[in-house]
């Protein structure tokens, strides 16, 4: 057994142990995803808030939800405090910090739709596309392509990621200018019409009882303590998935989630001649004053 590994100067404790058993993915060979990945996860959760999923005994045992900072915060993470909340967040800066995420035993990281220099307006937009159990996937990228077609309409560009589940997320960056309850009103306002237009195929109540046959649009996912998978991100599922970035002309029939998977990812990310996200970064959009509640 290796007692221990310092990768970018982090130091992983315990690095044989097994976070996956059934592939047998180790810490050590979570850190090393993490390094592949990180030009392509880190524009996306270097310095905003993250709430974490924490299974230090690996995926299929005890796992918990991590939202503030504790006791014993590794020195690669950052700590911010926020108005309207008692505790300091974690934060991440760089590829060190995603290797703490990974000593502390980090299997999910959630990060906010803000910046720690500016927790208050949101720049990201998130519409979580949750189906029933007896749905295809293909409903779901129906719904996703109806989703961005409305944001379309209204003068907004937005991207699209597998969520290492059955879903997929259509996410929208604005300039962090409109506080969240405004984000949230909008996203409420764009799923709501989505329902009232299909309310055989969408719902945005939560009831598991109400939503056989349909697919969940969930907007309360724009909020502070509701937050979203990160894109490239692990999850504590079986078979170690990965919510995966796309472009949107891969969303078509065939598209199946399961192809992301920790052990997969690094060599397609390599393989891929751009970055389907690159766009995000650059694009400078505001949030449309309708549809509104």
């Amino acid at each position: 057994m290796t007692p221990e590994r310092i990768v970018e100067g982090v130091r992983l404790s315990n690095p044989d142990k097994v976070l996956y058993p059934e592939q047998g993915i180790t810490k050590s060979a979570l850190a090393d995803y993490y390094v592949a990945v990180a030009d392509r996860i880190l524009p996306h959760v270097a310095f905003r808030p993250v709430t974490m999923v924490r299974c230090p005994t690996g995926q299929g045992k005890k796992c918990f939800y991590q939202r503030h900072a504790g006791s014993g915060v590794p020195e690669a993470l950052g700590e911010v405090t926020i108005p309207g909340f008692d505790e300091p967040y974690l934060f991440i800066r760089d590829v060190a910090g995603l290797i703490a995420m990974v000593q502390m035993g980090v299997l999910e990281m959630h990060p906010w739709g803000v910046t720690v220099d500016r927790p208050d307006k949101a720049d990201r937009i998130v519409f979580d596309l949750d189906p029933d159990e007896g749905l295809s996937f293909e409903d779901v990228i129906a719904a996703a392509k109806e989703v961005r077609e409305r944001l379309k309409a209204l003068g907004l560009v937005s991207f699209v990621k597998t969520t290492g589940g059955k879903g997929l997320h259509v996410v929208v960056p604005v300039e962090a200018t409109a506080a969240w309850s405004d984000v949230k009103s909008f996203a409420k306002g764009v799923s709501a019409r989505m329902a009232a237009d299909s309310p055989e195929r969408y719902l945005t109540k939560i009831s598991k009882a109400e939503r056989v046959g349909r697919i969940f649009i969930d907007y309360l996912r724009n909020d502070p303590t509701s937050t979203a998978v990160a894109p490239y991100s692990t999850r504590s599922r079986a078979g170690a998935p990965v919510a995966m970035p796309l472009a949107w002309d891969e969303v078509k029939p065939g598209l199946d989630p399961c192809d992301y998977l920790l052990t997969t990812v690094p060599e397609l990310v390599r393989a891929q001649k751009a970055d389907p996200w690159a766009e995000m970064l650059e694009i400078k959009q505001k949030l449309p004053d309708s549809p509104r509640d």
